[in-house]
């Protein structure tokens, strides 16, 4: 029984990754109604940026790659504004193609310039002895210490996406341009100006989550769309447009993938799918679809 409730939780753990390449995806489809098809290679992307500006500094370890994201956290939220404003606001409208073709695109160069530039060899984030800490909760049952941390920067993630939509200005905005975009724009709103901030924020979340994939686990040019799939089942089992839904249809696949990796090492990423397919079948609207 301990070693299932050990399975169960290290699901959960990994369940916290997948919220975090989820979140953005989760904004971005929430303001724009835009499915980003380039948000896993963004994530990787990151994870690369990561990746280079440690080895060009000779850092290492976990309190040198949280500095790290310090510079690479403004360059995300630039980027993010940038290509919103210039390139993806031209493809938005009642037909969803133009963007699917452009984020595909987009997803495209970044897979070839990452295995021009790195080649194809997997990297990872050197974090020194954090990788290797685990925190004792009772008996034989533990959790290590970084993806706990990686659990904890989900969360706060949620809630924080949560406060600013509901608490404050640009949550508001947002809201706004999302239910009615040419009433929010007759009050005097710029809707090219509030979709490119939501696409920064969006960037943000994705430069997190890239950069703690790095810190957990390889990664090569080429798991972009793996990880677009993650992201994509966990806002579709949460419910579309729900920040808490994403968090909890993203730990509904991480558990269950555990379970699936428990019974038969190949069962794992085939028993997500079928909780994916599942929650299709029976509630397509998601566990916890965004109400107007």
């Amino acid at each position: 029984m301990l070693s299932w409730l050990d399975t169960v939780l290290q699901g959960l753990m990994l369940g916290g990754l997948y919220a975090l390449f989820a979140m953005g995806q989760s904004l971005m489809f929430g303001v724009m109604r835009l499915t980003n098809t380039a948000h896993g290679d963004l994530t990787i992307l990151a994870a690369f940026a990561a990746f280079s500006l440690l080895s060009a500094f000779g850092l290492h370890g976990g309190m040198a790659t949280a500095g790290i994201l310090i510079v690479l956290l403004p360059l995300a939220f630039g980027f993010g504004y940038g290509l919103q404003r210039f390139v993806l606001n031209g493809t938005l409208g009642k037909d969803p193609l133009p963007s699917l073709v452009v984020t595909f695109g987009l997803s495209i160069i970044i897979q070839n310039v990452l295995t021009e530039v790195f080649t194809s060899d997997p990297r990872a984030i050197d974090t020194g002895d954090l990788s290797m800490q685990s925190l004792s909760l009772g008996g034989d049952l533990s959790v290590g210490v970084l993806p706990l941390a990686i659990f904890a920067v989900a969360v706060v993630s949620v809630v924080g996406m949560q406060w600013l939509f509901g608490h404050t200005a640009l949550g508001r905005a947002f809201r706004a341009t999302s239910d009615d975009k040419d009433a929010a724009q007759l009050m005097g709103l710029d809707a090219s100006h509030v979709y490119g901030l939501a696409t920064a924020i969006a960037f943000v979340l994705v430069a997190i989550a890239g950069t703690l994939q790095g810190m957990r686990t390889t990664f090569s040019p080429t798991d972009g769309p793996a990880l677009l799939l993650l992201a994509f089942e966990s806002v579709i089992i949460g419910g579309m447009g729900s920040f808490w839904g994403t968090f909890a249809g993203a730990l509904i696949l991480g558990a269950t993938q555990s379970i699936g990796f428990r019974l038969d090492p190949g069962w794992g990423i085939w028993f997500g799918h079928i909780a994916f397919l599942l929650m299709l079948t029976f509630r397509p609207q998601g566990l916890f679809p965004k109400t107007r």
